[in-house]
């Protein structure tokens, strides 16, 4: 029927119009859609002048058909095409087309909201031809094509003190980066323009730095005048070249930040807003993982703004060699975000998007995305020459008005503001970055009047530097028993497995009376739980952690009937710390990136990521390279993220064996981590309360076992957590005693097991062994102290499971080569050097390991 025509007419504009949308400034001419054109929709020209009315739209409002198409066409084909009716909840949809739908009903922004976008956009450009004119071919990203960013951001800020918003933690890579350090994140202009001069050295905390456009910044802004003015602190993750990797360190700093505020029920008060390149989003898979993350109970935070500045090219490459999708945007539809595409020559579209954003995401909870449509007028950077391989779009390019002047040049012509007005906006932020330079060139030449002091505005976390002095990790009998006892019993109403309830529950009770012997997942348990009593949280995510991929932690009951959850260690005593187990989802980079954010804005948590397997590390390489092992020399952010791989050599292959301590050894200077490679549960226990218990944080590397999670001999007793603390060296003496000792045998991790049951087994009587807990910082005055009392030792070797290639060999041979006494020479008794960390057969790995523990007697 001819009415049902009418309402698939509406439909087809809510579900294709932004197929028709004049989104990119540089097109010509509208985009084709076949199935919007009249006759695809049942209609002929002769039906235009006919009154129709659809009950779908605008509650049934009446008028031509031609009103009708040209009001869809405005609100679904505009400067603003929206992507929503893939979202499967009807209230969800409803709502975002009751406000696109409102918008033609509204007035248009006032002459005040229309100045102050303008004066954005004034300064943005400003802002980016004043350092191209004073600093010539130094990078910077400029923003410029862009500059419709800054009153976006500028619109989301002004709505967070009636949205309830008091901070937005912020990510973004290069592009316009520096633009909102300088007029958003309000980062002193005179800071700014000293990072460009030639002759800056800058002031760090700790290590190196990093290039302009990678630093972070946080800063608080008053919102709003007068009475309802209102606080909001901003926050921008620094980021290195791997453009999306931020992407989740910002998630894991925004609910790190809101569990500070205690805003963990709604997620309100702390407002993620992560800042894309087009080619970027949808390139890098590190953009799906954190996508993924979002309405995960461990991992999400309320709902994400993404605004992607689309300039339609990445570095050299066009759209049509970088994505099979229509849009950029594409991948977002895996969580039902509504997505705004955004002509952005049209601020005042740009801005609408933008509060709708905002008030979708404190209303859902849930991510949304602003594709703001821009172009590049430079290249890549300003050291790049984009003609030589797009000279046609550059020659149009640089014709082409910035949006500034075009909104300025559209506001005269309206007679919203005059000419006099638009100039002296610009005058005076010119006038302001004038004086900022002077004082820079002041600086440089001597004349500085002591405005600038050292670590002046800088945001860097000072503390402590690293110190091997002991520190009292130690828990009473009272404490422990505490711990014990609740983690063995569960509340009558719960009704757990006999087989869980016999192998887990009865028999660590029993242990706990007998003094021990407690093996590895015990001892964490009796770490975190009195971590927790303490007032310390602890945090735990990754693959399986609830459980523990051995079956060995069970940190979560479950009833068999119900499947109601209990959590021993959460029901410690009134007023404990809270702990908070995750099971992550199969991603390693973003979780990973996900808790180090998180360990940087919290540093009173206990943040551990475990993966299934110490091998899998391998995907989150980019994580611990540009952010964890670099945090501190980078960032001058520390962190007390820690790490524990699954490593060990027991015969399951190449995937399943090794943690590659080798990286982590490799990238150890400064004392920027802690790799350590435990050989018992109270070294562990020990190990995981120092972490919170020194007055710096630094990431701890833990190579934790397999077979030795239930071994015989690697267990621990009472006296081991009430009587002790942590031991950078263990050593096991030679029975016959030090003057006889005339072998020395240097190792780390499970393979000291291996070695003592052979020694003994083969009455080694002359052999010592020397374990080294932690290899990094390695306590060279402990492990000097150890050698020196074998004044008659006349072999040194050292013992590894690892391949000679791999492993803890190349990192300590050269360190322990010092600490020998003269003539003495270190040997090697392990497996030689391959391209794989391990074979894949059993009985080739047994051979192997029955080989190399021999060498390590004989050699």
């Amino acid at each position: 029927t001819r009415q049902a025509r009418v309402d698939e007419l509406v439909g087809a504009y809510r579900s294709l119009g932004h197929t028709l949308a004049h989104l990119d400034p540089l097109e010509h001419a509208r985009p084709d859609q076949p199935l919007l054109a009249l006759e695809a929709l049942g209609f002929a020209e002769s039906d235009l002048d006919q009154p129709v009315s659809s009950r779908y739209f605008l509650g049934g409002k009446a008028m031509s058909l031609r009103d009708m198409i040209a009001l869809l066409q405005r609100i679904y084909s505009g400067t603003v095409g929206a992507e929503f009716m893939h979202i499967s909840s009807t209230q969800v949809r409803n709502w975002v087309r009751d406000r696109l739908e409102a918008r033609p009903e509204m007035s248009a922004p006032q002459p005040a909201e229309q100045r102050a976008i303008l004066g954005r956009l004034l300064m943005a450009e400003a802002f980016e031809r004043f350092l191209h004119t004073s600093y010539v071919g130094q990078k910077r990203f400029s923003l410029e094509g862009g500059e419709a960013l800054m009153p976006m951001l500028e619109t989301i800020l002004g709505r967070c003190p009636s949205l309830g918003i008091k901070e937005i933690v912020m990510g973004m890579a290069h592009r316009g980066r520096l633009n909102v350090l300088a007029n958003f994140i309000k980062k002193s202009l005179r800071t700014i323009f000293t990072e460009f001069s030639e002759n800056y050295e800058p002031d760090l905390v700790n290590g190196d730095g990093d290039v302009k456009y990678h630093l972070g910044y946080q800063s608080t802004r008053e919102v709003g005048e007068g009475y309802g003015a209102s606080n909001v602190e901003l926050r921008l993750a620094s980021n290195p070249s791997h453009l999306e990797f931020v992407d989740p360190v910002v998630e894991g700093k925004a609910r790190a930040r809101q569990r500070i505020l205690e805003d963990t029920e709604g997620r309100k008060a702390v407002l993620p807003v992560l800042i894309h390149g087009d080619a970027a989003f949808i390139g890098q898979g590190i953009v799906a993982e954190t996508l993924n993350m979002s309405q995960l109970p461990g991992y999400r935070t309320g709902g994400t703004i993404h605004i992607i500045i689309n300039n339609q090219i990445g570095f050299t490459t066009l759209p049509a060699d970088a994505r099979s999708s229509l849009y950029c945007t594409d991948i977002a539809k895996m969580i039902e975000a509504p997505v705004f595409h955004v002509n952005g020559d049209d601020p005042e579209s740009v801005c609408f998007v933008a509060g709708l954003a905002a008030d979708f995401r404190q209303e859902f909870g849930r991510d949304v995305i602003v594709d703001m449509y821009c172009y590049r007028r430079h290249g890549h950077n300003e050291g790049d020459e984009p003609s030589f391989t797009q000279p046609d779009l550059y020659a149009e390019i640089s014709q082409r008005a910035s949006v500034a002047t075009s909104y300025r040049d559209r506001l005269i012509g309206e007679g919203r503001i005059t000419k006099e007005d638009a100039d002296a906006l610009l005058a005076s932020y010119r006038a302001e970055c004038d004086a900022a330079l002077a004082e820079v060139r002041a600086a440089n030449q001597g004349t500085d009047t002591g405005a600038g002091k050292k670590f002046a505005g800088s945001t860097a976390v000072f503390q402590p530097p690293y110190t091997h002095d002991p520190v009292a990790t130690a828990i009473d009998a009272a404490c422990l028993e505490k711990v014990a006892r609740a983690v063995t019993s569960i509340p009558d109403k719960i009704h757990v497995l006999d087989k869980l309830k016999r192998n887990l529950l009865e028999r660590r009770l029993k242990v706990f009376q007998a003094g021990g012997p407690y093996d590895w997942a015990f001892a964490e348990t009796l770490a975190f739980g009195s971590l927790l009593l303490d007032g310390k949280p602890v945090r735990l995510s990754g693959q399986d952690s609830r459980r523990g991929t051995f079956s060995q932690r069970l940190s979560v009951l479950y009833d068999d009937k119900t499947r109601e959850r209990y959590i021993p260690l959460n029901n410690l005593a009134e007023g404990q710390a809270r702990f908070c187990v995750y099971n992550s989802p199969l991603s390693e980079a973003a979780v990973l990136g996900f808790d180090y954010g998180y360990s940087l804005d919290y540093p009173e948590m206990l943040c551990l990521w475990e993966a299934q397997f110490g091998d899998f590390v391998n995907g989150a390489q980019t994580i611990i390279d540009q952010f964890i092992v670099s945090s501190e020399s980078k960032w001058q952010r520390p962190s007390g993220i820690v790490l524990l791989l699954p490593h060990g050599y027991e015969g399951q292959g190449p995937e399943h064996s090794s943690g590659r301590v080798e990286r982590f050894l490799q990238a150890c200077a400064e004392d920027n981590i802690q790799v350590c490679n435990l050989t018992t549960p109270a070294q562990y226990f020990h190990v995981l309360r120092r972490q919170m218990m020194r007055p710096f944080r630094k990431p701890l590397v833990i190579m934790t076992p397999k077979s030795l999670l239930r071994a015989e001999l690697a267990v621990s007793h009472n006296a081991d957590f009430t009587d002790a603390t942590f031991q950078e060296i263990l050593e096991t003496p030679a029975p016959a005693g030090p003057a006889g000792t005339k072998r020395v045998i240097f190792c780390t991790g499970k393979v000291y097991y291996d070695l003592l049951k052979a020694r003994d087994a083969n009455g080694m009587q002359d052999t010592a062994l020397v374990r080294v807990e932690q290899l990094y910082p390695l306590h060279a005055e402990r492990l000097k102290e150890a050698i020196g009392q074998y004044a008659n030792a006349e072999r040194w070797v050292w013992c590894q499971e690892e391949s000679q290639n791999m492993g803890a060999w190349s990192f300590i041979a050269p360190l322990l080569a010092d600490l020998l006494p003269p003539n003495g020479q270190l040997a090697y008794a392990g497996r030689e050097a391959s391209a794989s960390p391990a074979v894949g057969a059993k009985l080739l790995h047994d051979r192997e390991q029955k080989a190399l523990v021999a060498e390590a007697f004989s050699i």
